[in-house]
């Protein structure tokens, strides 16, 4: 069994893998963690360290989450793709053709930092305008992908059923 996890090192995507672990655990499947790396959407001088920053943040977060999927027994590896990540994980979809597309449903409950309220209201934001122009990843993947998706829920009682 081949599956794709759509994976971000967000909390979120921590829950998704989570819960592949505990779902599919006893099957042992070959799972492909699939990260994109969006443009920082900038034209300054300092984007460009931005975006190779943020790639190199994101390629060691995924890398760390293969490793300990290859340590609880998975075989497991890595797909680094830069661009918008509707696209991109569509295209790994019909590139690699898993038999199961994991993600996990976006929620304004952001990562726990000292910056919790600010990146909280900045995200709500960002989401409701994106939403309104693009819709959702989840969204715009479930009405075009062609294996199987299932989206994981990520409110709190979630985080402790995955956990369990």
């Amino acid at each position: 069994m081949d599956v794709m996890i759509a994976y971000d090192h967000s909390r979120n995507a921590r829950i998704a893998l989570q819960t592949v672990k505990t779902m599919l655990g006893p099957l042992k499947p070959t799972v492909t963690l699939i990260s994109v790396v969006e443009d920082v959407g900038s034209t300054t001088a300092g984007a460009d360290d931005l975006f190779r920053e943020q790639y190199r943040v994101q390629k060691q977060a995924v890398e760390a989450a293969a490793a300990e999927l290859v340590a609880e027994g998975f075989s497991a590896r890595v797909l680094l793709a830069e661009g918008d990540a509707r696209k991109m994980i569509l295209r790994a979809t019909e590139d690699r053709r898993p038999d199961l597309l994991v993600m996990a449903r976006h929620s304004h409950q952001p990562d726990i930092g000292p910056f919790r309220f600010l990146t909280q209201r900045l995200d709500a934001l960002v989401e409701e305008f994106d939403h309104m122009t693009f819709g959702s990843v989840s969204a715009f993947l479930a009405r075009r992908v062609r294996c199987p998706l299932l989206i994981v829920p990520t409110h709190a009682e979630a985080k402790a059923e995955a956990a369990e």
